[in-house]
């Protein structure tokens, strides 16, 4: 069986770069969905419905475009779509607006827990039609360091801060913000790429590649299935 063309529905660099390293070829396109969360909605309800919408928005597009082609697409496509939301005390944090959101966020992640939820969610798209549709969610607790008000003035002059949810990124060679966390630190950066290779799998896309070859090169931490070396999805 063929395998399918791969296009990422994220203009994340950091998706992108997972991608890269993982040897993948993909395409890239954005999108473009309103990421409001839906009232009383979960974290993680919310993730999986907006990467499943980035997805599915982008596999539309992409579909519609092939019914209005006279070329005969025999191409399949699998689109892949992620969303990532940092949540303490029930609450979301999102992608900081200013310098001023961001040190407030920091400064109320400081030093305590919070939740890291990113979902990915698979598409694909046969003869320019949606098909078969997935989603996984990876839930990861961070605990901050307690790192002070001049740290996180040093760290937002880099600008670093603008397009991450919470205001941080774990993998900063300078800030390292985070003391321990329990669960998946690629997931924390956006794409847990444990579970992108079973999506991968699921639909004849194979990874030479694992993540504990891939994971530590990106985050700058050990990979949370260092202790299995079965990173794959076995399929039934």
């Amino acid at each position: 069986m063929k395998a399918p063309k791969v296009v990422l529905a994220s203009s994340s660099p950091r998706r992108q770069q997972f991608f890269q390293n993982l040897g993948i070829r993909f395409d890239v396109e954005s999108s473009d969905i309103d990421e409001s969360p839906a009232p009383n909605e979960s974290p993680t309800e919310l993730v999986a419905r907006l990467a499943l919408a980035k997805a599915m928005t982008v596999a539309g597009r992409l579909a519609q475009k092939t019914a209005q082609s006279d070329a005969v697409a025999s191409d399949e496509l699998l689109v892949v779509g992620a969303d990532t939301v940092v949540a303490v005390d029930g609450e979301l944090l999102g992608k900081p607006a200013s310098v001023d959101e961001a040190r407030t966020m920091l400064r109320r992640l400081r030093a305590r827990p919070h939740q890291v939820h990113t979902a990915l969610a698979a598409v694909s798209v046969s003869c320019g039609e949606l098909k078969r549709k997935r989603t996984r969610t990876n839930s990861t607790t961070v605990i901050m360091r307690a790192y002070d008000n001049d740290e996180i003035a040093a760290y937002l002059a880099t600008g670093d801060h603008m397009d991450k949810a919470g205001a941080y990124a774990i993998q900063h060679p300078q800030f390292r913000p985070v003391q321990t966390l329990t669960g998946c630190p690629a997931g924390v950066m956006g794409l847990p790429v444990a579970d992108l290779l079973c999506l991968l799998a699921e639909s004849n896309v194979s990874v030479e590649l694992s993540p504990l070859q891939i994971c530590p090169a990106l985050t700058g931490l050990q990979c949370c299935r260092q202790q299995s070396e079965n990173t794959h999805c076995i399929r039934q």
